[in-house]
C-alpha cells in the first residue's frame, strides 16, 4: 500500500474545510503578532528602492505552485516537529524585534514563519523541497541600513566611474570628484546621479526567478543568478551618461519630470530584456531545441489545480499547536503591561561649551536642508576649535539620535567618499593606552585626502557608555540594548584636523589627542551613558 496518491490534482482527493479553518486562524494570529514587521514592509515598499516589494510574494507563490506540480499528494504519516521548531524560532526572533523596537527584525521573522507553516502543513519530507520560493522572499525585505549604505556607496562609485567614461566618449566635458559629477553647468551628486540603483533589487529578484525556472545546465543558472548586479550597474552608467548628455545639450530641466522618470524605466526594462537575451543566447550556444518560454518554465497552466491542493491541508495536531502558539503569543503581547517610558536626561548641543581649557571655538553653520534630512539626527553640533598662537583647527562634529532603529548613524566611511574625500588609511584602534585612559576606548583613526590635501580623522559611535569603532558592532549592540534596557539612542562623534604641508602625521595627531580628551570630559552631558 502506497502513501502517495496518483497525480497532483486535488479534485481526486477530499477537501478538508477544518484544515483550512485552522490554517486561516494561524495566519490571522501571525498577522496580529508580526504586525510591526508587516508595517515595516509596507513602509519600505512605499520608497523607490523597495517599490518592487509587493511583487515578490506573488513571484514566490508562482514558484511554489510550480514546485508543487512535481510533488505527488502524500497521505502517509508526516513529521511536523521541524516545522514547529522553526515556528518557535520565528516567534522568538519576532519577540526580539518587538522588545528592541526594531521592526525590520520582526519582518525578517515573517519569512521564518512562512517556512514553518509549509513544513507544518506538508511535513518535513515534502515541505523541505519548498525552500526555494521561501528564500526568494528575502528580496522583499529592506536591507539593514549599514549594509544598504555600504552597498549603495560601492556600486554608485563604480556607476559614476563608468558613466563619466561614457560621457567622455560622447564628447561631454566632465570631471569626477569622489562621487560628484561636475558637468560645468551642473554638479550631479552621487545620490541623484545613481538613483537608478533602486532597480538593483528587483533585477536581482528576477534573475533569481530566472535561475530557478531555467531548465538548462547548472552553470547557465549560475550565470543568470550573478548577472543581475553587473547588468544593473552598467545600465545605470548608461543612465548617468544620458543624464549628462541631456544637461549638456538640452538643459538641466530635462532631468526632472517625465523625461527623467521615463529614462529610469527604460533602463529598468532594458535590464530585464538583457536577462531574457542572456538566457536565449545560452540556449542557442548550447543548440537546445527548447524555446525560451519552455526553457524558463513559464507555463501558467495547471496552477489552479495546485492552488486547490491547499484545501487538502489536514487539521493536524501540529497545525493546531501552531495556531495556539501564534494566538497565545499575539494575545500575550497585546495585553502585556506597557513598559514605562525611558527618560533620557541630556543637554542639547546648543549648550556645548564654546571654550575647552585654552581651546576656543567657532560654531559651524547649519547644514543644508538636504544634508540634514540625509543625516536624520535629532540634534547635532559642529565647531572649529583652535588654540592661541595656532591657526590649525580641530573640527568637532557629533550627531545624536533619540531612536536609531529608523535609520540611525551613518558611518563616515560612507559619507566621506560621497563628498570627494578618499580614505587613504583606516585603522580601528584602542586609543586608551595612548591618552592615559584606564578603560578601553575603541575608535577609527583615518587619513583622508582630496588631491594633495590630507586630514586626520578620529570617529566612533557612542552607545550607552560603550565606545564602538565598527558600525556593524554598533547595530548589534543597538539590538541587544533595545531588548535588554529598551534604549535605542546613540551618537556619532568625529574629530578632524588638517595635516599641514611639511607636518608629520604624529604632530597632527597630537592635536586630535588633546581635543579628544577635552571633548570626552564634557560629552556625557550631551550623549548620556
Amino acid at each position: 500500500m502506497t502513501d502517495y496518491l496518483a497525480g497532483t490534482d486535488a479534485s481526486s482527493s477530499r477537501i478538508s474545510p477544518l484544515g483550512l479553518i485552522w490554517f486561516g486562524l494561524a495566519t490571522i494570529a501571525a498577522v496580529v503578532y508580526f504586525h510591526e514587521g508587516f508595517d515595516a514592509l509596507l513602509t519600505a515598499w512605499a520608497t523607490p528602492e523597495y517599490s518592487h516589494g509587493p511583487l515578490i510574494p506573488l513571484l514566490s507563490a508562482f514558484m511554489f505552485f510550480q514546485e508543487l506540480k512535481s510533488e505527488p499528494i502524500y497521505r502517509g504519516p508526516v513529521n511536523r516537529w521541524p516545522g514547529l521548531a522553526v515556528l518557535l524560532f520565528a516567534v522568538a526572533l519576532g519577540a526580539l524585534g518587538k522588545f528592541s523596537q526594531i521592526d525590520d527584525v520582526v519582518a525578517y521573522a515573517i519569512i521564518l514563519w512562512v517556512g514553518s507553516m509549509l513544513l507544518i502543513s506538508f511535513g518535513w519530507a515534502q515541505g523541505k523541497h519548498f525552500w526555494v520560493p521561501v528564500l526568494h522572499l528575502i528580496y522583499m525585505l529592506p536591507l539593514p541600513g549599514v549594509l544598504y549604505y555600504k552597498l549603495s556607496t560601492f556600486l554608485q562609485s563604480i556607476s559614476s566611474e563608468l558613466g563619466v567614461a561614457l560621457l567622455g566618449l560622447l564628447q561631454v566635458p566632465v570631471f569626477l570628484e569622489g562621487n560628484i559629477i561636475d558637468l560645468g553647468v551642473l554638479k550631479l551628486h552621487v545620490a541623484e546621479a545613481c538613483s537608478g540603483l533602486r532597480y538593483l533589487f528587483p533585477i536581482m529578484s528576477f534573475s533569481y526567478v530566472f535561475a530557478v525556472l531555467y531548465r538548462g545546465p547548472m552553470w547557465h543558472k549560475a550565470v543568470l543568478l550573478i548577472s543581475a548586479a553587473p547588468i544593473t550597474v552598467v545600465m545605470n552608467s548608461v543612465r548617468i551618461a544620458i543624464a549628462g548628455w541631456l544637461v549638456q545639450y538640452l538643459g538641466e530641466s530635462h532631468l526632472e519630470g517625465f523625461s527623467h522618470f521615463f529614462e529610469g524605466w527604460v533602463i529598468f526594462m532594458s535590464s530585464v530584456v538583457i536577462l531574457f537575451g542572456l538566457a536565449w543566447t545560452m540556449l542557442k550556444l548550447q543548440r537546445s531545441k527548447m524555446s525560451l518560454p519552455e526553457a524558463l518554465d513559464l507555463d501558467f497552466t495547471g496552477l489552479w489545480p495546485q492552488a486547490k491542493r491547499l484545501g487538502l491541508i489536514e487539521p493536524s495536531k501540529g497545525l493546531i499547536a501552531a495556531t495556539l502558539i501564534l494566538g497565545i503569543s499575539a494575545i500575550g503581547w497585546e495585553i502585556r503591561p506597557a513598559p514605562a517610558p525611558i527618560q533620557i536626561d541630556r543637554d542639547p548641543f546648543a549648550l556645548f561649551p564654546r571654550h575647552l581649557q585654552d581651546w576656543q571655538s567657532r560654531p559651524m553653520a547649519r547644514l543644508d536642508t538636504a544634508v540634514e534630512q540625509s543625516l536624520g539626527a535629532n540634534d547635532y553640533y559642529g565647531a572649529s576649535f583652535t588654540r592661541p598662537g595656532s591657526t590649525t583647527p580641530v573640527e568637532f562634529f557629533s550627531a545624536y539620535y533619540n531612536d536609531q532603529t529608523k535609520g540611525g548613524t551613518h558611518s563616515p566611511e560612507i559619507c566621506l567618499p560621497s563628498s570627494g574625500w578618499e580614505i587613504a588609511k583606516l585603522d580601528r584602534v584602542n586609543i586608551a593606552p595612548e591618552v592615559g585612559l584606564k578603560q578601553p576606548f575603541r575608535i577609527n583613526r583615518a587619513i583622508i585626502q582630496k588631491g594633495e590635501a590630507q586630514m586626520m580623522v578620529y570617529y566612533w559611535f557612542e552607545s550607552h557608555g560603550r565606545h564602538i569603532a565598527w558600525d556593524m558592532e554598533a547595530k548589534l549592540i543597538l539590538l541587544w540594548d533595545g531588548f535588554t534596557i529598551r534604549r535605542t539612542d546613540g551618537a556619532l562623534v568625529r574629530l578632524t584636523t588638517p595635516i599641514n604641508e611639511g607636518e608629520s602625521q604624529a604632530h597632527a595627531e597630537e592635536r586630535l589627542k588633546e581635543m579628544f580628551l577635552e571633548v570626552n570630559s564634557v560629552l556625557p552631558r550631551f550623549v548620556p551613558q
